[in-house]
């Protein structure tokens, strides 16, 4: 089904101007229709122009007219922009089909614009990392892309680590202990919301941290030591924010290194850590973060969420 997809670049500056070239030509090769932002492929310092110019791209999005609005790539930048951001303009693009797809930095903005108005977005790939990687994109992805187009998701399942090892705790957040069987349970309707931990926790005390109770919160990160994920989900513990959720899903969490000085702790040690301190089901192993293999989750959606063991099922079939 041919759709059309607007690419803007809120966020960091196209560096890969190849992979962005790729990623056009593949959604192109698909059948869409795909608009390039005007400021695409603008740069100052490390960001996609100024300030003024990734605000106005993200207001041309909304104003496009389009099916999906793409960020080209993430980085760092959209939390200067969440003050000037026309929150009713990007809800009404919303009500009127408009789907925001988005990762990393854009975590911001889709966690700004659920506290501001409730709509929903979608976290996934970015253009570059996504569809512009070279060789082929990942089949899982691009699946899951097709399914949020043509309003067919109906949730992601997995397989949670039943035990860590030394590959497991080098890419994604593992379990250190062995999941029991009687460990089965089943939420209904809770709001599904999150995304790269750093960038939320650095939202948490504004106006742009959405107050969300009995939620299903997921994270994932990318080149942060696990001392510095701990250090980060104790603020939302301390904050009360994972006490007040119903479920916290942990994606993946890769590109860091381990040292000798660690002498043992890694990933695994602080999901144990967290799990002594909140009667909340922490789960592990969701298939989403800064990796090829992610499935596309909708932020600020009521979402069912079933665990049986090891496996893992979220549900927004309602969508």
């Amino acid at each position: 089904m041919k759709k059309h997809i607007y690419i803007y670049s809120p966020s960091g500056a196209v560096r890969d101007k190849a992979a962005f070239k790729r990623g056009i030509q593949r959604l192109q090769a698909q059948g869409h229709e795909v608009e390039v932002d005007e400021a695409a492929l603008a740069s100052q310092q490390r960001f996609a122009g100024d300030d003024a110019t990734r605000l106005a791209a993200i207001h041309r999005a909304a104003d496009s007219g389009a099916d999906v609005a793409l960020i080209s790539r993430g980085g760092y930048g959209l939390t200067r922009l969440l003050p000037d951001i026309r929150y009713k303009k990007i809800s009404k693009a919303i009500h009127k089909g408009l789907q925001f797809v988005g990762m990393s930095d854009f975590t911001a903005f889709q966690t700004a614009v659920l506290a501001k108005t409730g709509a929903i977005t979608w976290a996934g790939p970015a253009l570059g990392e996504g569809f512009g990687m070279e060789g082929t994109p990942d089949e899982i992805m691009e699946a899951c892309f097709d399914d949020m187009l043509c309003g067919q998701g109906e949730g992601t399942g997995w397989r949670q680590l039943r035990q860590s090892s030394s590959e497991d705790t080098k890419a994604i957040a593992g379990n250190s202990d062995p999941i029991r069987d009687s460990d089965s349970f089943f939420i209904k309707d809770a709001v599904l919301w999150g995304g790269n931990l750093t960038v939320l926790t650095a939202l948490l005390g504004t106006p742009y941290f959405p107050d969300i109770k009995g939620g299903i919160l997921f994270l994932e990160d990318v080149a942060e030591h696990p001392y510095r994920i701990e250090r980060m989900l104790t603020q939302l513990l301390y904050a009360g924010v994972l006490k007040r959720q119903k479920a916290i899903v942990l994606g993946q969490f890769t590109d860091f290194k381990l040292t000798p000085h660690d002498r043992g702790f890694k990933l695994a040690t602080v999901v144990q850590w967290l799990r002594q301190r909140i009667a909340t089901p922490v789960l592990t192993n969701l298939p989403y973060g800064h990796v090829q293999t992610k499935v596309l989750l909708p932020v600020g959606a009521k979402t069912d969420l079933s665990v049986d063991s090891r496996d893992a099922l979220l549900v927004w079939g309602h969508l």
